[in-house]
C-alpha cells in the first residue's frame, strides 16, 4: 500500500462517473489484505500500520461510495476548496428555489398533508436528481472543477433540504398510522 490518492488505491479511474460494483468488490479485496486481524501476531509497528490503512481504506471507500462526497473530493483533489464554512454566495435562481422549498415546508407542517409532503419529497429528489446529472458533466467532461464546487455547495443544501422534508414526511406517516 503506498497511495493517499482514494482513486488510485482501488485502481479506479479519477472521474465522477464509477462503477460502484467494482469499487465494492476493489474494497472487499483491499481491505481484506490490511485488516487488523491479519496482524494479530506480528509486532506492534506493523499491527499499528495496518490499523492506519484499515482506516484510509475505508475512509476512501466511504468517501468515493457517496456521490456527494465523490464529487467533494475531486473538485479538491483538482485544487478547488469549496469553503463550505464561508462562502454562501448562490445562483439567485437557486436561493429562489430555496426559498420556496422553505415555504413549502412550511405549508405542509400547517396543513399535516401527507401528499403535500410527498409532493415536496419528490420535486427536491427531481432537483437532486439534475444536480447530480450536471455535477457530472461538469467534472467528467467539462473538467470545471471551479463550476462543480459551487454546484456542490448547492447540492449539500438539496441533501439537507430533501433529509428534512423526508423527516416531515416520516412524522406525518407515523402520526396518520396511529390513527
Amino acid at each position: 500500500m503506498t497511495s493517499d490518492d482514494y482513486f488510485e488505491l482501488f485502481g479506479l479511474p479519477a472521474q465522477f462517473a464509477l462503477d460502484e460494483d467494482s469499487l465494492d468488490a476493489t474494497w472487499r479485496q483491499v481491505a481484506a489484505r490490511v485488516h487488523p486481524d491479519r496482524f494479530a501476531t506480528a509486532g506492534a509497528t506493523e499491527r499499528r500500520v495496518a490499523m492506519q490503512w484499515a482506516s484510509t481504506i475505508n475512509d476512501a471507500y466511504r468517501t468515493l461510495k457517496s456521490p456527494i462526497e465523490r464529487a467533494r473530493y475531486l473538485c479538491e483533489r483538482a485544487g478547488c476548496d469549496l469553503q463550505t464554512e464561508s462562502n454562501t454566495r448562490m445562483d439567485g435562481a437557486f436561493l429562489m428555489r430555496q426559498m420556496e422549498w422553505r415555504e413549502q415546508l412550511d405549508e405542509v407542517r400547517s396543513a399535516n398533508s401527507m401528499p403535500k409532503a410527498d409532493a415536496l419529497v419528490d420535486d427536491i429528489q427531481d432537483s437532486r436528481a439534475k444536480m447530480i446529472e450536471e455535477v457530472s458533466g461538469l467534472i467528467d467532461l467539462q473538467k470545471n472543477f471551479e463550476a462543480a464546487a459551487s454546484r456542490v455547495r448547492e447540492w449539500m443544501f438539496i441533501e439537507k433540504m430533501l433529509a428534512e422534508a423526508r423527516s416531515l414526511r416520516n412524522q406525518l406517516r407515523d402520526r396518520h398510522n396511529q390513527n
